[in-house]
């Protein structure tokens, strides 16, 4: 009897050996294993591998893209206007030994590191850089924390700028300027078009100075689609000049007729 009980309790200890001793990783984790204190080099997984239990110490790392959303800071830009930004960071580790030996904690560091690197590049920027060059600003970020974290074994991928928010005097101050802008812009295109037009009935006028005959068809057109509205008064000018070729053809009738009836008592 006391022999069955050494037994079961040999292969009691005997389980709990392997259970502690057998580790599984997934595709996506590695484990960092230090035994006696030391690190073991390279980290392991994934799949299944063993460890003694007592000697051997693992941590586990995740290789998979981290999101790390960025808590609103305070920025005063380089114009002097305060404003509210957040921000979101997208990195994974790539080397698991550097992201356990070389920081403490590799999720706060990073998230330090991000903060005082979005306060201090946005101050280097005017506001309408801030709104308007968003994608430059963002490459900015990215490389210079993805530089800082890089000894730890983390690879910054992307850094995006999420919300800017302006104090509400400053969006009064950019409504008028935005309304301002586009009164002149379309000031400009009024002159613009007005220009043109004015050079195009100067040419227009050029021609029918040269062609006489031009103004009068022109005229005619006039009356024309002034025949065809629905009013049953019509007023128009009719200047002088446009008869000026059928008083003239008057004239030189008439000036043959008086020749001609001078010269019948000389002939007889």
């Amino acid at each position: 009897m006391a022999g069955l009980i050494i037994i079961a309790a040999v292969a009691f200890l005997l389980l709990i050996f392997l259970l502690a001793a057998v580790k599984v990783a997934r595709e996506y984790e590695r484990g960092v294993v230090f035994r006696l204190g030391r690190l073991l080099d390279p980290p392991k997984g994934p799949g299944l591998f063993l460890l003694i239990p007592v000697i051997d110490r693992m941590v586990k790392v995740d290789l998979r893209t981290i999101t790390l959303n960025i808590p609103p800071q305070e920025v005063i830009t380089r114009d002097n206007v305060p404003v509210r930004v957040t921000a979101v960071a997208y990195f994974r580790i790539v080397e698991p030994k550097s992201a356990i030996v070389q920081v403490e904690n590799f999720m706060v560091a990073t998230s330090q590191i991000a903060q005082t690197t979005l306060r201090s590049v946005l101050g280097q920027h005017l506001l309408d850089e801030l709104l308007s060059e968003r994608d430059k600003i963002n490459a900015i970020l990215q490389e210079i924390i993805d530089e800082a974290t890089s000894p730890w074994g983390i690879k910054v991928s992307i850094v995006e700028v999420k919300d800017v928010e302006i104090p509400g005097s400053m969006q009064r101050a950019m409504a008028r300027q935005a309304e301002a802008e586009r009164e002149r812009r379309a000031k400009v295109i009024n002159a613009e078009g007005e220009f043109q037009a004015s050079e195009r009935l100067k040419d227009a006028a050029n021609v029918m100075a040269e062609t006489p005959i031009a103004l009068q068809l022109r005229y005619l057109q006039t009356m024309l689609e002034l025949g065809a509205s629905q009013a049953t008064t019509i007023v128009f000018p009719a200047p002088i000049d446009l008869f000026r070729p059928f008083i003239e053809a008057g004239d030189r009738r008439r000036r043959s007729d008086g020749d001609g009836v001078a010269e019948t008592p000389a002939d007889v």
